[in-house]
């Protein structure tokens, strides 16, 4: 996903849409680990949106804490 698009989603979705992926990043792992891996090219496109989920949900915590 774009950063964009995920700046237009609710803390909470994000919250979700975070659990989701490191699920996802999970079943990953242990496909890896038995050899039935698909699509290895997925690794880095989750890695990324969790980072990219995490970078703004901490702007935001950031951004609340300095209109306080």
């Amino acid at each position: 996903m774009k950063a964009y698009e995920l700046r237009e989603l609710s803390d909470d979705e994000l919250k979700a849409k975070l659990k989701a992926l490191k699920e996802e990043l999970f079943t990953l792992r242990m496909e890896k680990a038995m050899a039935k891996l698909a699509q290895p090219h997925r690794f880095k496109e989750i890695k990324k949106d969790i980072a990219r989920i995490k970078t703004i949900l901490r702007e935001r915590r950031l951004h609340n804490a300095d209109q306080e």
